[in-house]
Formats: structure tokens, sequence, C-alpha cells
């Protein structure tokens, strides 16, 4: 029970000091350094914790820590900007809109959601994950993020869960340059059969993709037709969210 006990004062020093190092984290509670590295990593096995990316020294909380109670994101600067946005969203085209967080390079995680009216309706429970590379979410991150990352999720093999998922590098590398032309991503059938999206990328100051918003659908009300308009109305709606969350 004491390292159960010491694993979630350790969690709670992190989201109060991070990104937080090794160090820092031996003055805030006097333990050896050995005892502190093997919570964290052991943390970070689970999710909760995960590697600072662009000081892998640093420790920080992973996503999955913001699926257990969503009502926790509300204090939040992110979930604040998108919930208005998200709902206008929604009420343009009725169609279920989610907002979902990378946790790293290991999964997007749905923490947010405004449902539809249609009986039928494609659902996300809040806290759900799925892969970057074979959905509109991931791939409207993985098109902001560093071409390193971008190299680590290929050499890590990128799995197949339909006919059409990207799966060979060339053909993810060409999708995430059309993103980046065009400022928003298109699922149809890559990830979940029956289950068409499309999203774009909520940005930080620097560029850097804090989140995703999607518009989310049943195939059969998907038309090819209409998604450049509603590319980009959730390509506006994206930019609202990061031109909200950074006060201007």
């Amino acid at each position: 029970m004491k390292s159960v006990t010491r694993s979630l004062r350790v969690l709670e020093a992190v989201a109060q000091h991070q990104p937080v190092t090794v160090g820092e984290l031996t003055k805030i509670f006097g333990l050896p350094k050995s005892t502190l590295q093997r919570t964290l990593v052991t943390l970070a096995e689970a999710g909760w914790l995960r590697a600072n990316r662009k000081d892998t020294t640093r420790w920080e909380i992973g996503a999955r820590v913001l699926a257990v109670r969503p009502a926790a994101l509300q204090g939040s600067s992110l979930f604040a900007a998108a919930r208005e946005p998200m709902v206008r969203l929604r009420d343009a085209v009725n169609e279920t809109i989610h907002l979902s967080v990378p946790d790293a390079l290991q999964c997007m995680v749905v923490v947010d959601r405004v449902d539809c009216d249609h009986p039928v309706r494609t659902f996300h429970t809040i806290g759900d994950t799925s892969p970057l590379h074979a959905t509109a979410v991931g791939r409207a991150v993985l098109a902001h993020l560093p071409r390193r990352d971008i190299d680590d999720l290929i050499a890590a093999g990128l799995e197949r869960f339909s006919d059409t998922t990207p799966v060979e590098p060339g053909e993810l590398r060409a999708e995430l340059d059309r993103i980046r032309t065009d400022g928003y991503a298109v699922n149809r059938n890559q990830y979940r059969p029956g289950v068409c999206a499309v999203a774009a990328a909520v940005l930080d100051e620097d560029g850097t993709p804090l989140a995703a918003v999607a518009v989310s659908m049943p195939e059969a009300r998907y038309d090819g037709e209409r998604t450049p308009k509603l590319g980009r109305l959730v390509a506006d709606t994206a930019a609202e969210i990061s031109h909200r969350r950074l006060g201007a």
C-alpha cells in the first residue's frame, strides 16, 4: 500500500510542477532518485505520465489522466475554449463533435463530446483511445508534429485496421502533406467500419498540436462532395478554439 500511496503523491506532484525532472522530485520527497525513477517509469507504462516531448528528462501528465474525470478539464483553458465552438459546430452540421488530445505518439484520447440529435449517430465514450495514423484526429495532429516524431511512429510499425488504413510510409507521408495544405484530415472507414470523420488540429502559439476537433458521422451520411465545406468549418472551429485558448 505504501508504494500505491507514493505513486499517487508522485502523480500529484508531477501535475503541480510539470514538466518536472527526477532531481526536482527528489528535493520534494527526499527519496532516492532510483526509487522515484522506478515510480515514474511504472506510471508512464500505465499511461498516467509521459516524458516531455521537448525535454525527455522532464515528466508531465499523460492524456489518460484527462479521461478519468473529464469534469476536471472544465478549469483548463483548452476545455473552456473548446466547448462553445464545439456546440456551434454541432448546431451547424447536426453531427457528433469530438475533442481528442494526443498521449504522446501512443494514441489519441477522447476528452469531450457534443452529441447530435440523429437517432443513428457515431459514439465514442470519453476516454476512448485510437491510433494516430488510422484516424482523422490522429493524422490532424501528426501533420503538425516534427518529422522525427513521424519517423518514430512509422518505425514502430503501422497497424492495419481496414483495407484503407494508411500503413505504407509513403502513403501516410503524402496524406500528411495533403492535410497541411488543406487544413483538415479525413477518415473514411480507415479505423472503424462504417465510421467517417473530418478533423483539424488545435494549435498552441508555437504551432504545437494540443488537440484535434472532429465531426464524426456514420458512413451513410458521409458525402464526399461536402467534405471541403465540412473541412473548412472544422478548421475554422479548431482555429477559434486556439484563438480563445490564447485569450486573443
